[in-house]
């Protein structure tokens, strides 16, 4: 796990390094600087597999040198097809067979890695450079271009500088999303690489060009029983713990109250010869707290387990952290408890395994079953239910009045699914949601809503948001996370299931759940999901308040782009009031303004 530099912009040796020092807890073992040519590389070294000097980066083979970040699971494998023909290993590490497939196949490597992955490759002799982002988009890959001038780097903070402006369009989607999604970023002529595909640069003719390698495919219904179907999972699942488990360095779990992230434990304890070192967060608030269901599953599986409990205060001190770890405004709030949890596991190990990915495949968002609920309204006429949208519903549901206008207001099943991820909680005066064509492809990969649901969520949420949370908080304390359920042969696998395998009678993850009871009792694990949630909307009434309307004053609020301030205010005031819950709404503002401040944007 690294940090990973890359420029053809004439900066001199000590600024890179400074870029680099800016981010340097990605990586601490080592930081390498080297030019060939007119090109600069840098690279941030955490080492995992041979920790030896000689695997530090950037690395050369012949007329190539690569910066690299992430890990190559089946690299033992690519390096035996290396070896059969011809090729020869100084080293132990997945870097050096990742440059010489490269040399032997070119682009054609990509579809052989099953790892996360972003990385960099110069050609001295073509004078060009390759680059590529995993499936999934586990690993950040953000550059900077413009006239041909291009710079490449793991996060944005080493690519602003004093003439950096920010992206208006990005803001708008940030009001939307409370992230921003490829290829988008919060810097004008900076973006994302998105997942799944890979960047060519000709310097000599001053061009790019992006390409995809893999994406979702249309869905495949298998001819499968469910027997097979778990019996088949659990073989993949259990593979996918096995070559996560590759480390020269101590290795745990993350283990919550929930069903994914026991079901990675319990296979990874019983593959280690030792005992796994799992570890939890808990809170103050037994309405959101799993520690209790966590230190079960721990006690039956048999790990050393360790437990911290967070309070809204662990969370203030956190802000300082979070701020300087994401570089880009992220809303999510359980990035703080992620940011503790990975700070107290950097004392016992360095790589832990986790269950993110389990909910996007399986079916385990409460929010996917929207869609479910919206079927039962479909057949009442658009303009019908345009009419029954001026009623307060939401007084009688007792519910924001957001949600319910939001599926009453849905055209068709595709637009409630673009909603429930963006519109339910948009803060933009004026909404624009052209840059939803990015992620269309979702409409066109199931017949069923539910699946295309799904296929979003993994698309859009899980890469922009969930991984962004944890590799941003892994990093921060110099912690690789691997896991499992993002392995690309399970999703591909989980989305040519029967969805009654997944989904069937209100019961969620079905499937993985029959395979977790091979491990633990179901009496243990079937209780009601929390999830990874603070009491957010209680801390912004209570211990944040201060700081919160200290921050979100009229200054800010109206330097921040096509926001709809008097919409926020009556939000805020609601949610002061004990009303209704807009702890979303006030918290992408509160970070926005956190934002502003860090890098000094007005």
């Amino acid at each position: 796990m690294c940090g990973i530099y890359l420029t053809n912009i004439p900066f001199e040796k000590n600024e890179i390094v400074d870029k680099l020092k800016s981010i340097e807890y990605r990586g601490p073992d080592n930081l390498g600087y080297e030019k060939v040519n007119d090109v600069s590389f840098g690279h941030l070294r955490l080492a995992i597999l041979d920790l030896d000097e000689r695997s530090n980066q950037p690395y050369s083979f012949d007329h190539l040198k690569i910066v690299f970040n992430g890990e190559i699971y089946n690299f033992e494998d690519i390096k035996k097809e290396l070896v059969e023909l011809g090729y020869t290993f100084d080293t132990t590490s997945d870097t050096e067979v990742l440059i010489k497939g490269f040399s032997e196949w070119g682009k054609e490597i990509l579809p052989k890695l099953n790892g996360m992955f972003a990385f960099a490759i110069y050609d001295a002799k073509n004078n060009t450079v390759f680059c590529a982002r995993d499936r999934m988009g586990v690993k950040p890959f953000f550059y900077y271009w413009k006239d041909g001038n291009f710079e490449i780097c793991s996060q944005l903070r080493p690519l602003i500088n004093l003439e950096s402006k920010i992206a208006k369009e990005a803001v708008s989607i940030y009001l939307d999303c409370g992230y921003i999604p490829s290829p988008y970023s919060i810097i004008e002529n900076i973006y994302k690489l998105p997942p799944g595909n890979f960047m060519e640069i000709d310097l000599e003719k001053k061009i790019k060009t992006i390409s995809e390698f893999w994406n979702l495919k249309p869905v495949k219904i298998r001819n499968i029983s469910y027997d097979e179907a778990k019996k088949e999972l659990h073989e993949l699942l259990i593979d996918a713990v096995k070559i996560r488990l590759q480390s020269d360095v101590p290795l745990g779990a993350f283990l919550s109250g929930g069903i994914d992230s026991a079901l990675v434990s319990a296979i990874a304890s019983k593959i280690s010869k030792s005992p796994v070192n799992t570890f939890t967060i808990g809170f103050e608030d037994p309405k959101f707290d799993e520690s209790k269901v966590a230190a079960q599953f721990a006690a039956i599986i048999g790990s050393n387990h360790t437990e911290t409990i967070c309070g809204p205060n662990d969370a203030l001190e956190m802000m300082a952290k979070f701020v300087k770890a994401y570089d880009e405004p992220f809303a999510d709030s359980s990035a703080l408890p992620s940011l503790l949890l990975n700070s107290i596991t950097k004392q016992h190990v360095t790589v832990a395994l986790s269950g993110d990915g389990g909910d996007e495949s399986f079916i385990g968002y409460w929010h996917l079953l929207l869609v479910e609920k919206f079927k039962k309204i479909a057949f009442i006429p658009y303009p019908i239910r345009k009419l029954l949208n001026k009623f307060n519903w939401h007084k009688v549901l007792k519910t924001r009045p957001e949600t319910i206008k939001g599926i009453l207001g849905a055209k068709d099943e595709n637009e409630l699914i673009v909603r429930i991820f963006t519109s339910f909680d948009s803060l933009q005066k004026n909404q624009d949601l052209s840059w939803i064509k990015h992620y269309k492809i979702f409409e066109n990969l199931a017949k069923e809503p539910l699946q295309r649901a799904a296929d979003l969520n993994i698309k859009l949420w899980l890469e922009n948001d969930s991984n962004v949370k944890v590799d941003r908080a892994s990093m921060a304390s110099s912690v690789e996370v691997r896991s499992p359920f993002l392995d690309y042969r399970i999703i591909e696998f989980a989305r040519t299931l029967p969805l009654q395998y997944r989904y069937k009678n209100g019961i969620t993850k079905k499937i993985v759940r029959d395979i977790l009871s091979e491990y633990i009792p179901e009496s243990v694990f079937n209780q009601p999901k929390k999830g990874f949630a603070i009491p957010l909307g209680n801390w912004i009434r209570n211990e944040l308040k201060k700081e919160i309307v200290e921050n979100l004053n009229d200054e800010f609020l109206s330097s921040v782009p096509n926001l709809d301030v008097q919409k926020f205010k009556k939000q805020m005031n609601l949610h002061m009031e004990n009303k209704y819950d807009y702890s979303f709404s006030i918290w992408k503002l509160f970070v926005l303004s956190k934002w502003y401040k860090e890098f000094n944007f007005k």
